[in-house]
């Protein structure tokens, strides 16, 4: 007996039929319940992506129901490609919408581990940057791909694709306010980044930089050895710390008021030792204690400490340095002006009193040499030309008074 099965035509349409079945089922996609009623339940778009440019993370997160709604998940969205745990994504379907989240640090370790394209970029200076003739930028880049489970030789799964991009300044103007980390909400779009947070000046009291330099309400002794650290911390270990330019100024912000340099390329002021610059992470240098003539009447003078700093990759730091010539000061501190922003310190006080006797007498010379009367001079000067007035009063007023008695 004769069976359907028996016919070669309809065997080949059965299995023709249970392939085309097994394809959509392959294809089909559970759609999680917390996108069943969100708005972001469709088709994918390129501001599904929201990119964060922290000072210590990259953090990624991408709209999850889209993901889904092209028939794929979480663990087919891959990272430039790589697959190990640190580069993976997180699923949250508690947050509203649902997304999937990119974590991975800014060390080098990282950075390579997760395959982004890390490149160092020169370009004309613009925005807060405009008076600057060349900045550096650092830019982090990558790719999110999916990637598609499907064994037969079609799909109709659509190809997914996220471009991010971090892109960090290495010069920074900072101040004692605290600034935010700025961003743009968009796929395949650099993103704004700063390195503003790992910055730090501090003061110490000794050359080892272990104790903390506490400064008196009366002020800092004159000449007394104020040493100064600029460090960056939670960087990535292909940077160092170059200070261009350290200078003092009586006003928190520099553009306020004119400064005193301390030292500016190759020209130190005679009692500033710069001891580590260039080499690592952290550069150091250190100053005696000084007060601002415009200070000359009060009892202590107050001023800021600000170091025009630049992050410099590695490799390249030492042709950054100063090449130290009868010309070469003035030329790099052209350079430095060019190219560079600064870091702040907390306000220094220096009280009136010296550390001794001969060092008091040097001051006193000093302060002597350019004024022309200190306040006791001043009072002195007033007291006689009273004196002398009565003195005049009183002498006419006799004279007046004794003619009189002898017309009498």
């Amino acid at each position: 007996m004769s069976t359907t099965w028996s016919n070669p035509t309809a065997m080949k349409a059965a299995i023709f039929v249970c392939l085309i079945f097994l394809i959509l089922r392959t294809d089909a996609q559970t759609i999680p319940e917390a996108c069943i009623g969100s708005n972001t339940n469709r088709e994918p778009r390129d501001t599904d992506i929201e990119v964060t440019c922290g000072t210590e993370f990259m953090d990624l997160s991408i709209l999850l129901c889209p993901i889904y709604q092209a028939n794929y998940n979480e663990s087919l969205l891959i990272l430039n490609e790589q697959t190990q745990a640190g580069c993976k994504g997180i699923a949250d379907f508690t947050a509203s919408p649902p997304v999937v989240k990119f974590r991975f640090s800014l060390n080098k370790e990282s950075l390579s581990s997760c395959n982004n394209k890390f490149n160092i970029l020169d370009f004309t200076g613009a925005g807060n940057f405009l008076q600057f003739s060349n900045v550096q930028a650092v830019n982090i880049s990558g790719s999110l791909v999916t990637t598609d489970p499907t064994l037969g030789l079609i799909t109709y799964r659509p190809q997914i694709t996220y471009m991010y991009s971090c892109q960090y300044p290495l010069q920074y103007i900072i101040n004692n306010t605290a600034l935010n980390v700025a961003g743009l909400n968009i796929a395949q779009n650099e993103n704004n980044g700063s390195f503003i947070n790992t910055l730090r000046m501090r003061l110490f009291d000794d050359n080892t930089y272990s104790t903390p330099l506490i400064i008196p309400t009366s002020g800092l002794d004159l000449k007394k050895q104020v040493f100064v650290e600029v460090r960056a911390t939670n960087l990535s270990d292909r940077f160092n710390v170059l200070l261009d330019r350290c200078f003092a100024t009586v006003a928190e912000y520099p553009e306020a008021s004119s400064g005193y340099d301390l030292f500016v390329g190759c020209d130190f002021d005679p009692q500033t030792q710069l001891q580590e610059n260039g080499d690592s992470q952290t550069a150091k240098f250190v100053f005696e204690a000084f007060r601002f003539m415009e200070h000359k009447n009060m009892a202590v003078s107050s001023f800021y400490l600000h170091c025009i700093t630049r992050l410099c990759n590695v490799s390249a730091c030492e042709s950054m340095k100063p090449v130290c010539s009868e010309t070469g000061g003035q030329r790099r501190r052209r350079e430095a002006e060019d190219g560079s922003a600064m870091v702040t310190s907390p306000l220094i006080v220096v009280g009136p009193h010296v550390m001794s006797d001969k060092d008091s007498a040097i001051y006193d010379r000093a302060v002597a040499s350019q004024d022309d009367y200190s306040s006791p001079v001043v009072a002195v000067i007033v007291c006689v030309a009273i004196l002398s007035l009565l003195l005049v009063v009183m002498g006419a007023y006799f004279t007046w008074n004794l003619r009189h008695k002898l017309r009498l």
